[in-house]
């Protein structure tokens, strides 16, 4: 018997490769268009680093008029969760991440290159599997358990490599004829490549972020085909990537090490290699080091998290791309208007260390973001958020929805717009006070700043509102009022007066404004406080007024 009779005896249903190289032929792109893949297995949910991977996939794809495909790599399914598919879908939904191919639900797919499940393609990789059996380059072991633990702990005690490799490697030269016969006798086995590495020869391998990187070349003759007919990672994405043609293979730099190995796969195979960009991990600073962003410690490691928070999937986006290029920021200052799309991204400029993830950054960039969203969208966003996570929010924005919507245009159509609201989460906060029955409930104490004294807070407002308030004032009117109390009272009517002769004045105009806001709003920090006046009007404000005097 021969290597294709053993073939043949392994995988007699197998087609020819023939047929898969041109089911899914070469693709017509454009020249320098990238074809991209984010290839998640389903089980668990999707980490910020997947978003993050997933992003620059998506990326450049797009900006090269190439193909972003999302494939499922659910090979290793003892830990697959339930609806761990559609969970991925989701996830990335959630952030406008929408592949151009690949898996639209737990069993359907879009595009011309697929089934796009590992799962689902197992009669391809039987037969690529056994092409290789035919030449010769891989064969059925029937290693145990057993013989396999012997084996290193042999190899540990002679303080060598551990690995199934070379003189180590026991079924590798077995004979055709004794390989059918332990098959024939229902032995169990699994199929190995068999390597044509020497680990004392060096390849160079140019990476697309991390540059030029010697390895030893692989001699592992490592599993390709498991006991249950399914390939490993290893077997399956060398298969895919082939056969999807993708262009480019963007992935966590946990892989940097099984490089010679994918190499070696390609090569015997006879395939063209992609090129190959391995991201750093997305760090987290902690005690003055730094550390990986940890499913287990870190609670924003979790797409999910963003989603519960209430910060947009724009921001969210918006920030990874920040720290993926180091160019971003600056180009974002400068076209502050313009589309995240119009970004061109560089792999050359990803970072090689790993950039620290952080909150503080990624909330200030959702300040903006939200700040540039019309009230309506402020509204409708936040609503859609508090119907999942906040009741009470919901119902305050339920009961008047125009009335909320004027709140969210205070300070929103300036050239310079709000920015107090980071996430959805912030808004019950920042709104609740425009809200007389919660006003009325509200626990926090009147935050008066410099003046205190309680008589001469009554006497401001006694006579803000007999004497100077008109709801029909403009701005500049409604302002020089004030300055007008200021000096009634003893206040310097300016500031800059106020800093040039402090003796000669109780305080100055912006401690009557303070006076009045928080007597309408507890607080001391809020939007513009004529905008607020004016949606409270006349009414409102006397009751509060009263309420504190």
């Amino acid at each position: 018997m021969g290597y294709k009779d053993l073939a043949n005896l392994i995988f007699p249903d197998a087609k020819e490769i023939s047929y898969y190289e041109e089911k899914y032929p070469e693709r017509n792109l454009q020249e320098g268009a990238m074809v991209t893949r984010f290839a998640p297995s389903p089980t668990g949910f999707v980490h910020i680093g997947g978003l993050f991977g997933a992003t620059v996939d998506r990326k450049m794809a797009r900006q090269t008029g190439g193909v972003f495909i999302l494939r499922i790599e659910d090979t290793d399914q003892k830990r697959e969760i339930e609806n761990g598919v559609q969970q991925i879908i989701e996830s990335l939904k959630d952030f406008d991440i929408i592949p151009d191919e690949g898996m639209t639900g737990e069993n359907t797919d879009v595009g011309e290159y697929g089934p796009y499940k590992q799962s689902a393609r197992k009669e391809i990789y039987q037969a690529y599997a056994k092409s290789l059996i035919e030449k010769g380059l891989a064969y059925p072991c029937f290693a145990t358990t057993e013989e396999l633990e012997e084996m290193r702990k042999k190899q540990e005690s002679l303080k060598i490599r551990t690995g199934y490799y070379g003189k180590w490697a026991k079924y590798r030269n077995l004979p055709a004829e004794m390989a059918e016969e332990k098959i024939k006798n229902g032995e169990r086995f699994i199929i190995r490549m068999k390597s044509q590495g020497d680990e004392n020869r060096k390849i160079r391998h140019h990476d697309l972020i991390k540059g030029n990187i010697d390895f030893p070349e692989n001699d592992q003759d490592i599993v390709i085909i498991k006991s249950d007919g399914l390939p490993t990672y290893h077997f399956a994405h060398v298969v895919d990537d082939h056969l999807m043609r993708v262009t480019h293979v963007i992935r966590g730099d946990e892989w940097v090490s099984s490089i010679p190995l994918h190499l070696e796969l390609f090569k015997l195979l006879g395939f063209k290699a992609p090129k190959y960009a391995h991201t750093a991990a997305i760090m987290k600073e902690e005690n003055g080091s730094k550390r990986k962003i940890s499913k287990r410690k870190d609670p924003e490691a979790a797409v999910s998290y963003y989603h519960e928070e209430g910060i947009p999937s724009e921001a969210v986006v918006e920030y990874l791309l920040n720290i993926a290029n180091s160019n971003f920021e600056n180009w974002r200052r400068e076209n502050q208007e313009k589309n995240i799309e119009e970004f061109k991204f560089e792999l050359s400029k990803m970072s090689i260390s790993g950039a620290v993830f952080d909150l503080v950054k990624l909330l200030d960039i959702s300040k903006n973001v939200i700040s540039k969203y019309t009230a309506e969208r402020v509204y409708n966003d936040s609503l859609i958020w508090a119907k999942r996570y906040d009741s009470e929010l919901k119902e305050l924005l339920e009961a008047d929805k125009l009335y909320a919507i004027s709140i969210f245009n205070i300070e929103r159509r300036n050239t310079k717009p709000r920015k107090d609201i980071a996430k959805w989460s912030d808004v019950k906060n920042s709104i609740i006070y425009m809200y007389d029955d919660k006003f009325d409930r509200m626990q926090e104490e009147y935050a008066f700043q410099k003046i205190t004294n309680k008589q001469e807070i009554k006497t401001i407002l006694s006579e803000y509102e007999s004497n100077y308030y008109n709801q029909n004032d403009d701005k500049e009117v409604w302002f020089n009022k004030i300055k007008d109390l200021s000096e009634k009272l003893g206040y310097a009517r300016e500031v800059k007066l106020f800093k040039q002769e402090p003796e000669k004045y109780k305080g100055h105009v912006g401690d009557i404004s303070t006076v009045l806001r928080v007597a309408l709003t507890k607080r001391s920090n809020t939007p513009d406080l004529y905008e607020i006046m004016q949606i409270l009007g006349k009414e409102r404000i006397k009751k509060r007024f009263n309420k504190f005097l």
